[in-house]
């Protein structure tokens, strides 16, 4: 090991003796000696939870290689503590920036760097070289943008819907549309009624213009019909949103 590395295999706690105290290892490429892998301590093992004694209400926590319970009382600013049962030492807080624990199978606790790929063990009775798994990748998030989940406003059921989609819902489960919200509807309400009296004023002014010529030509009645035909469809179906039944958003998915 390089003047870094043995630097860092001095013990955390001091005045122990290298077999029960927890200790820095460094990165090692020794080869030839008992190798395991494992993986870091996560975050279910430290810092173990207070718990104060029954009898005393003293801090104690839970020794994390025989059990036994380990009295805290003046020690809450260390990393670590021993445990007087087995000699072994549990963390009580998080590992210091840049570092993360480690559990040799000897039960030794070690603390390296977070970058850390291969330890060794200081314990003359073990040096282990132990090869660190690498932690758990938190999967990417799933939710979609827009994802929510909608109150049937015909059956009260819930399912999934994309707001972004800007278009009616239908429910999965009773197949009725409905829409997601009062806004898209009474939006796309106002837009077909708004066409649907420009297309009136259009057949009116077309058909007071050209009565005259319409008396003449057959064929203008059939413009007039057309006219007054797209009116009804776009006012028909401003009377359709501005009626539909209203599904309530419950929250995001």
């Amino acid at each position: 090991m390089d003047k870094n590395e043995q630097d860092e295999s001095a013990p955390l706690l001091q005045n122990e003796h290298t077999h029960s105290a927890s200790s820095y290892s460094g990165d090692v490429q020794e080869s030839g000696a008992t190798q395991v892998t494992i993986s870091p301590i996560g975050p279910d093992e430290l810092p173990p939870p207070y718990t104060p004694s029954p009898e005393s209400g003293v801090p104690m926590v839970t020794c994390r290689v025989c059990k036994s319970m380990i009295d805290i009382t003046g020690k809450k600013e260390q990393h670590v503590v021993k445990c007087n049962n087995c000699n072994e030492a549990t963390p009580i807080k998080n590992a210091p920036p840049g570092k993360k624990y480690v559990r040799c199978p000897c039960n030794c606790l070690l603390i390296c760097k977070a970058t850390s790929q291969r330890i060794a063990c200081p314990r003359q009775n073990c040096k282990k070289i132990i090869n660190l798994a690498q932690s758990p990748v938190t999967p990417p998030s799933s939710h979609v943008p827009g994802m929510c989940r909608i109150a049937c406003g015909h059956c009260q059921r819930i399912f999934l819907f994309n707001t972004l989609n800007n278009a009616l819902a239908r429910c999965p489960h009773c197949r009725k549309v409905s829409t997601a919200g009062s806004e898209f509807a009474r939006r796309r309400g106002f837009i077909c009624l708004l066409l649907a009296m420009m297309f009136l004023t259009i057949s009116l002014g077309v058909t007071i213009g050209t009565y005259k010529a319409a008396q003449k030509s057959g064929g203008m009645y059939v413009l007039y019909i057309g006219c007054f035909l797209v009116f009804a469809i776009f006012f028909i179906r401003s009377i359709y949103y501005f009626t539909m039944r209203v599904s309530t958003v419950e929250g995001t998915a």
